[in-house]
């Protein structure tokens, strides 16, 4: 027998209650008590733990669950590690001060907004990746927001919408590529039906918002960001490079230390950093002194250590996600979702509800996607509904949700890399939420459920 059917999984009854005390201790002691987030899951994943151990799961089953998934994570901490230096040495080499002096120079405040949003859609859409776009394009529009007086979280609201939003449709991008696998669906079908059913709307709204917001932003400031740089076009040679190197979808991480390099060379070429002195800025993030608060609050920031609260969260976040999968309470929840969907709506609503706990859970969609796509694609024939509808699903609730929760890998790297809270922004990101409000519209009532005829054989993910 394997070691996999040996483990002992909890009752219905003991599942639901460990779920409930799970979410009840994160209300509590992260929006009531205002406590730390990693340290309430951290105590959140002990009180797991000993229910679990209670209820008769092994606790080497859990321990062996808590270290594979912080092995999931650590590409993702080594990327967070690499932006935190990348930030540094771009803030050093002058190449991110020259972006804000210029983009002062040539973007009026009151289009800043929609600018942004356009400019993060169309790095997202070409590139596909969210992360490369928030590390480049997202770190200088707030750099810029800063400068013309725009608030951060509407600013970080408007980069997140373009930053996601090509990470939801773009071909290239990593999302469509599993979801499509997973749910058995043609990428481009399914990436078409979720652009015009909720992604692409919810899009356009954020759109109009912008602008309408913008309007309130008449005079943009003056910063001397300058003051203290050498600032030429060669400063730009670091954002050229890592975008271009993106576009070729190369590995993020090598892509990062090349950024990184050449920025290390300027540096010491054109602003006087010492090779020790760029070291500490690495290790420590920037912190010249420029003889003025405003420019210090927008240079200050980045190095290696500016990500240790980041990587301590996800660490906590797997101690909490890791016995609630190890104790079967994901089985549970499919079970459930098996025994009340009785209609297609009802079906598409529950994997909704389904997978977006399991998400806030976990917080890493390339463990949620497998799992509730594997689980549930062979169910949706039977409704009479496309697994298109399933993708989508799957983008609005994983990768859409991703930004606004916390303790997940990328809702982590967002607010880190742009400096703003997720609760700052998450306002300001109507996409973001709007698409998954139109999904449970979408599976409440039927109204743009893509129905699959009776007899008719949808073509697969290879087709």
């Amino acid at each position: 027998m394997s070691s996999q059917t040996e483990k002992k999984t909890v009752t219905t009854g003991q599942g639901l209650l460990m779920l409930a005390v799970g979410i009840a201790i994160i209300i509590v002691g992260i929006l009531v008590l205002k406590a730390n987030n990693a340290i309430v899951l951290a105590l959140d994943g002990v009180v797991m733990c000993v229910m679990a151990v209670i209820f008769g799961t092994k606790y080497n089953d859990l321990q062996t669950g808590i270290k594979e998934v912080i092995t999931s994570m650590l590409v993702a901490i080594l990327i967070l590690f690499s932006v935190g230096v990348l930030v540094a040495t771009w803030m050093a080499s002058g190449t991110v001060p020259m972006i804000i002096y210029y983009g002062m120079k040539i973007i009026s405040p009151s289009l800043f907004l929609p600018i942004t949003c356009l400019l993060c859609t169309f790095m997202s859409s070409c590139c596909g990746t969210s992360w490369g776009t928030l590390a480049t394009v997202g770190i200088a529009c707030i750099g810029i927001a800063q400068g013309l007086g725009v608030p951060l979280g509407v600013a970080a609201g408007a980069i997140c919408v373009g930053a996601f939003f090509g990470d939801k449709i773009s071909p290239l991008s990593d999302s469509p590529v599993i979801t499509s696998a997973v749910s058995d669906v043609r990428m481009i079908d399914g990436i078409k039906h979720t652009l015009f059913r909720t992604t692409g709307p919810a899009w356009i709204i954020s759109m109009v918002f912008f602008i309408i917001y913008g309007l309130q932003f008449g005079d943009g400031g003056t910063v001397g960001v300058e003051a203290d740089f050498n600032l030429n076009i060669l400063m730009l040679v670091p954002v050229v490079l890592v975008i271009v190197l993106i576009v070729m979808q190369k590995p993020t991480i090598p892509t990062f230390m090349a950024g990184i390099f050449t920025a290390v060379i300027l540096a010491m070429v054109f602003n006087g950093f010492s090779l020790s002195e760029i070291l500490s800025t690495m290790a420590d993030g920037y912190t010249r002194a420029s003889g003025s608060d405003v420019v210090d609050e927008i240079l200050h920031r980045g190095g290696f250590a500016s990500m240790d609260s980041t990587v301590r969260l996800l660490m906590a976040a797997a101690m909490f996600g890791a016995p609630l999968r190890v104790a079967g309470v994901m089985d549970i929840l499919l079970d459930l979702v098996k025994k009340f969907a009785k209609t297609s709506r009802s079906m598409a609503f529950g994997v909704m509800i389904l997978h977006s706990v399991l998400f806030c859970i976990t917080g890493a969609y390339y463990v949620t996607y497998p799992v509730v796509g594997g689980m549930v694609k062979d169910l949706y024939p039977g409704y009479g509904l496309s697994r298109k509808n399933l993708m989508r699903t799957l983008l609005d609730t994983g990768t859409g949700l991703a930004p606004m929760v916390p303790w997940s890998t990328t809702g982590a790297y967002t607010a880190t890399t742009l400096g703003v809270s997720n609760g700052a922004f998450t306002p300001f990101a109507p996409m973001l939420w709007l698409s998954i409000i139109f999904t449970a519209i979408i599976s409440l009532t039927g109204i743009g459920l893509e129905k699959v005829p009776e007899g008719e054989e949808e073509p697969g993910a290879d087709a």
